[in-house]
């Protein structure tokens, strides 16, 4: 009887110990000595820098007719308005209608934007350009539902980042997140792994999703052991104060 009692009772300190805390799956929670949580920098944000093999949309807008009509009879776009995509070559440059192979490599869209609207109105006197990276999305893989997404914001941030896939899965490892970023062309990617659960994630290095960049969350490896909710839980509870009752009752009638 007694073997009966222990080992109930270490089932139960099993479960206990077998769900999602606030503390292993919360996020913005402030660093102590008891959570041993880190404590990342504060760092000035920047800007996105065009690379090469990035995509690049650009639309001109004039209001010469002999250029407007070549761009709608190419392109069936009125108004005088061109649209479309162009890779950036390894050299750096793009090529564009009417004009020479420009290089934008190392510049933000706003730059971009400038850069072509300079060169397009030594040509066109009343050109006006608007530029946009095509290529402006991350992709996410591991325990926070796979797939690729469109970075519809400037600064755009991991919360709002893993908001999209639904939020990392409880039996994601919220302490080693990890962003494979791309650096320029040639070089190896950068590997940023970091803690998302301290609220000094913000404004660190850590905290704005670049186009481009791979949101890799892996398993944790006790999370075979964890119930993944209270409603589980209680389940578990009921069915092992189910099972002990049964074999004390089978316990009893045998020593009658």
């Amino acid at each position: 009887m007694r073997k009966i009692i222990f080992l109930f009772l270490s089932l139960m300190a099993i479960s206990l110990t077998s769900c999602y805390s606030h503390r292993v799956i919360g996020y913005l929670q402030e660093p102590t000595k008891a959570n041993k949580l880190p404590v990342y920098d504060s760092v000035p944000y920047e800007p996105y820098r065009i690379r090469i093999n990035d995509e690049i949309i650009y639309r001109l807008i004039t209001l010469d007719e002999t250029i407007s009509k070549s761009l709608d009879a190419n392109n069936g776009v009125a108004s005088g308005q061109y649209a479309n995509s162009y890779r950036v070559h390894q050299d750096g440059t793009i090529d564009l209608p009417f004009l020479k192979p420009i290089s934008i490599v190392g510049l933000t869209e706003a730059e971009a934007q400038d850069t072509l609207r300079a060169a397009f109105r030594e040509i066109i006197p009343d050109a006006d350009v608007k530029v946009a990276l095509y290529n402006k999305y991350f992709s996410v893989i591991g325990d926070a539902h796979s797939g690729r997404y469109f970075i519809y914001k400037e600064k755009m941030n991991i919360f709002q980042a893993l908001a999209m896939t639904g939020d990392v899965m409880n039996s994601g490892d919220r302490r080693h997140i990890r962003i494979i970023r791309p650096r320029d062309y040639g070089q190896e990617p950068e590997i940023l792994e970091f803690d998302m659960r301290t609220n000094t994630i913000i404004d660190s290095k850590y905290y704005y999703i670049y186009p481009n960049d791979v949101i890799y969350v892996a398993r944790t490896k006790d999370s075979f052991y964890k119930v993944p909710t209270y409603t589980g839980f209680l389940g578990l509870i009921t069915s092992s104060v189910a099972l002990l009752t049964t074999v004390l009752n089978y316990v009893a009638y045998l020593y009658k």
